[in-house]
């Protein structure tokens, strides 16, 4: 097997995707966020991401998600924007099964969630032995995503990523975790031409840019897509000071996104002040009503940030 391509650095988007009162699809809204990421200027959106509820969805839904995605980029014009896709399940035939759907349906990369319903049967050698089988089976390169809160506390260290990353078909990592140290240790021992390594939240993007990484893929952008650009080029124009008070400020959105109703709270506030889609997610997950956010310290942050959002 060839050794495949990541995908490009910059900054990339987990969308959330819109439900009507009924739970299903609302494809309008659907199609107008990914618009709006995409003239914020991301570098490629994440479609079933955590922030995508693909746990919630059936198989035909994920496949139909992706398509909505791919085709809404490609009949605007954002055709270099590059779509990837979560393929995490809990059996390694049901991940396999979702690379190829992926594929079908116009995703360039996968990323794979470690499986997490057996915690105690997810040894190491396990662990290697589910991503390995997964990229051997994907028509597309695969990427991990490691993200401990949804994995039932799993948070693959660098040693296994590093060997994970000598796969010719596994390309990177989403770092959810939030650990610098582990995504230093990482970018030193590969070029992101060859395992891209990529911070899973804002409040780290500056700081992994700094330590080498190929950028973020982060939920705040859903919020806020162009002040992440901006933060982008002011990190390649060398512009330091400016950077760090812009990831501030984000830094600062990023908690207080996450403190607003989570995935609920992210389609509120979309939804509230970019005129498209309703705060409707599926069960168990809990609906956010931005009315009752009103004297909520957080959502004041979030507000002061959509202004300079909107303003740029």
């Amino acid at each position: 097997m060839s050794a495949a391509v990541p995908p490009p650095p910059g900054y990339y988007v987990p969308a959330v995707l819109f439900f009507d009162e009924n739970e299903e699809l609302d494809i309008s809204s659907i199609k107008a966020h990914v618009l709006r990421l995409a003239e914020g200027g991301v570098t490629g959106i994440l479609v079933q991401g955590s922030n995508g509820e693909a746990q919630h969805l059936s198989h035909e839904e994920r496949k139909l998600a992706i398509q909505l995605t791919r085709q809404t980029l490609d009949e605007a014009g954002y055709k270099n924007v590059l779509v990837i896709a979560g393929t995490g399940a809990q059996s390694t035939r049901e991940t396999k099964k979702l690379c190829v759907d992926a594929k079908d349906a116009g995703a360039s990369h996968v990323l794979v969630l470690t499986p997490s319903t057996w915690p105690p049967q997810m040894t190491t050698e396990n662990i290697l032995r589910f991503h390995r089988e997964v990229a051997d089976a994907s028509p597309i390169p695969t990427m991990i995503y490691n993200f401990p809160t949804v994995t039932a506390g799993q948070d693959l260290d660098s040693d296994v990523i590093k060997t994970l990353a000598k796969h010719p078909n596994i390309v990177g990592v989403k770092l959810s975790c939030g650990n610098i140290g582990k995504l230093h240790r990482l970018t030193w021992m590969f070029p992101s031409s060859k395992f891209a390594v990529f911070a899973g939240r804002t409040d780290t993007f500056l700081h992994g840019l700094n330590a080498g990484s190929a950028g973020t893929i982060a939920a705040l952008v859903n919020i806020l897509p162009k002040l992440h650009g901006i933060l982008y080029r002011l990190f390649q124009a060398g512009d330091t000071k400016a950077a760090m008070d812009l990831q501030a400020l984000l830094g600062h959105g990023d908690w207080a996104a996450s403190k607003v109703g989570g995935i609920g709270g992210i389609k509120a506030v979309v939804s509230t002040h970019f005129g498209y889609g309703k705060p409707h997610v599926r069960g168990p997950l809990k609906a956010v009503n931005v009315d009752n956010l009103a004297n909520n310290e957080y959502y004041q942050t979030l507000k002061k940030l959509i202004d300079m959002e909107k303003s740029t």
